[in-house]
């Protein structure tokens, strides 16, 4: 049996909670609101709170300032704390070569760093960025058809 927590407001307890340049809602359940950090996931959030010893059914808005620290710690330096290579978002990175978990600011810049890349160096998916077509082999013959236009120009009843 399951049991269900209510929320229950103390002196203590933070509605919006500051991690990591991020706004919290400390309503969530903390496993639930740590994925509100870019690049953080439920399995990798999951896997922080089990990691620093929080419990992930209590509310995010009771967790302690050393609880907090702790998960901050874990998401910045995840091989410390026994975190496999494979459960990381950023392995082998291109330039530097190495692993390791990139969070907001650091992830966005890597994407578009990637993305650049391959523009550069005219492989089929940055050619397909350049052209802000579909990248990930989508079919685009029906659909995608608010943005862009693929097909004819002027429309099929444009010759009409």
């Amino acid at each position: 049996t399951h049991r269900k927590m209510s929320l229950q407001m103390t002196s203590e307890f933070q509605h919006i909670l500051r991690v990591l340049n991020t706004n919290i809602d400390g309503k969530r359940k903390s496993m639930f609101a740590m994925t509100k950090i870019i690049g953080i996931g439920k399995r990798f959030s999951n896997l922080i709170c089990k990691k620093a010893e929080v419990d992930v059914d209590r509310r995010a808005g009771t967790m302690t300032n050393e609880e907090i620290e702790k998960l901050v710690a874990i998401i910045n330096n995840p091989k410390q704390f026994k975190v496999p290579d494979w459960f990381v978002n950023r392995q082998r990175d291109f330039v530097t070569g190495k692993t390791s978990q990139c969070v907001i600011n650091v992830l966005i810049a890597a994407v578009r760093g990637d993305i650049e890349r391959m523009k550069k160096i005219r492989v089929h998916r940055g050619i397909r960025h350049y052209w802000g077509h579909r990248v990930r082999g989508q079919h685009t013959v029906s659909t995608g058809r608010k943005g862009k236009v693929l097909g004819m120009p002027g429309g099929a009843n444009a010759a009409k």
